[in-house]
């Protein structure tokens, strides 16, 4: 990265290449995390979409339920994709649907045992993949780390929702 943008710099000295620097390093890491959870949904015979469905539930607290509307909202998919999710969740074991007794439009998700233990294997051996991933950093660099990350995100949320509003506002100016 410092190659890149000393050629940079070289070339195009009016500009401020310091960007580069930050979001090429965050996509490089990102590569890194990424094959390591490759290698952990792997090991635990799911993919990142199941996992995530089975860590929405676990973290809710028993009896670990949500509805299927809940489990999308919070894992940040559509319907149609939660459905293919749970359907196979289902199929394999990991999770049971059940109809409300009082009203049977209404279904919620639940964890089985078999998806509680494998989301309970695989958290713990995702945790363990992070961790050695950020072994070059200290506890004190990790919590600035994650600060000025958290910093960032939330700068980019509030300008993708402003932005969001804008074009609501212009949108609905324009019929």
């Amino acid at each position: 990265m410092s190659t890149i943008l000393e050629q940079w710099r070289r070339q195009r000295p009016d500009l401020d290449v310091s960007p580069v620097g930050v979001f090429g390093r965050i996509s490089r890491i990102d590569r890194h995390k990424a094959t390591a959870l490759r290698e952990v949904y792997r090991r635990h015979d799911c993919d990142a979409g199941e996992y995530d469905v089975l860590a929405a539930l676990r973290r809710t607290g028993p009896p670990h339920e949500l509805t299927p509307t809940e489990l999308s909202r919070t894992v940040l998919v559509n319907s149609a994709t939660m459905t293919e999710r749970l359907t196979r969740l289902e199929q394999r074991g990991l999770v049971l649907r059940t109809r409300s007794d009082t009203d049977r439009r209404s279904v919620s998700v639940g964890l089985t045992t078999a998806g509680r233990d494998l989301i309970d294997s695989a958290v713990r051996d995702l945790l363990a993949s992070e961790t050695r991933l950020l072994d070059g950093l200290t506890d004190a660099d990790q919590r600035a780390l994650a600060r000025l990350l958290a910093k960032l995100a939330g700068d980019l949320d509030a300008k993708e929702i402003s932005a969001r509003g804008v074009r609501a506002r212009h949108d609905w100016d324009n019929t």
